[in-house]
């Protein structure tokens, strides 16, 4: 941040609009640069009473570079359901309390939620103040469909999970009536492994894009088939950063795929194939989940 754009922050004026009214006020934070910290968002923080935060360390640098000085109240997802009741109770009193995140805009795959049902079961006011978040960040510059998209959260952790929830995600695909783009986080850690299950389960040519380090120093933004993407990150000694994992919503039919899922098992296992290769096969050729495929030739089976 240059010093005319940190004076100009720095510098906004006290109550532009009058005194911050009563009530809960959901405030956005930046997701790497400072920059994108709002003004609105900045008059937020500096009128309420106190401010609830997912770790009050991360906060109060946030706060300091800001120059502003207000109580600070823990609210995580371990006391989040205690919290909001105590945090509901001070809002009847006409308290103004902001929640903030670690980065981005709470209650998006972050605590929130429950302070928000707390707040509007007692009567109080509730307010979004708008500002970064990596999903729609990640999803305006992929260069897949923004039309219509889907908002998944993490991927499951353990394998056999992410390629079971990959798999229903999948159908979903295949019968939602126009395309819809796909978006999850993802680890840093586990990012290789959720490509390698993107791959097993829509197909090695499946069109992904990866956002990585979003508005940061090392920004970028892996566009390509799930092999490539998987490549370019295998290779590397370490990945580092929070991840956006988008999917492109179109997906083909079974019917365009090329006749039915149990004729093409018939015909591997007419050429030599077991059942179990010859539905693995033909599920990854057509990019369709293991156990669609299995469910699919258990119904042909019957015909």
């Amino acid at each position: 941040m240059d010093a005319e754009t940190e004076e100009l922050l720095l510098s906004v004026p006290a109550r532009p609009r009058g005194p911050l009214l009563p009530g809960l006020y959901l405030v956005a934070t930046p997701i790497g640069n400072l920059e994108d910290m709002t003004l609105r968002g900045l008059r937020v923080l500096r009128e309420c009473d106190r401010i609830a935060c997912e770790d009050t360390r991360q906060t109060a640098k946030l706060l300091a570079y800001f120059g502003i000085q207000k109580p600070l109240v823990s609210y995580h997802l371990h006391n989040e359901l205690g919290r909001a009741e105590e945090l509901a109770a001070q809002l009847l009193a006409g308290e103004r309390i902001a929640v903030v995140s670690d980065a981005g805009t709470p209650g998006i795959a972050d605590p929130g939620v429950a302070v928000v049902a707390a707040a509007i079961t007692a009567g109080v006011r509730v307010f979004a103040v708008p500002g970064a978040n990596a999903a729609l960040g990640a999803l305006v510059i992929s260069g897949l469909s923004t039309e219509q998209f889907a908002f998944r959260g993490f991927l499951p952790s353990k394998g056999g999970e992410r390629r079971t929830l990959l798999e229903s995600v999948l159908c979903e695909m295949r019968a939602a009536a126009v395309p819809m783009t796909q978006v999850f986080y993802e680890t840093p850690h586990r990012v290789v492994d959720a490509l390698a299950d993107v791959a097993a389960v829509f197909g090695g040519e499946y069109r992904v894009a990866l956002a990585r380090e979003l508005t940061k120093l090392h920004e970028e933004m892996l566009r390509g088939t799930v092999d490539e993407v998987r490549a370019v990150l295998a290779a590397r000694e370490s990945v580092r950063g929070e991840m956006v994992l988008l999917l492109d919503g179109t997906v083909a039919s079974a019917a365009e795929a090329g006749g039915s899922v149990a004729d093409a098992v018939r015909a591997l296992m007419a050429a030599g194939s077991d059942e179990g290769d010859a539905v693995k096969r033909v599920a990854r050729e057509r990019g369709v989940g293991k156990s669609e495929a299995y469910r699919e030739w258990q119904r042909g089976k019957k015909r």
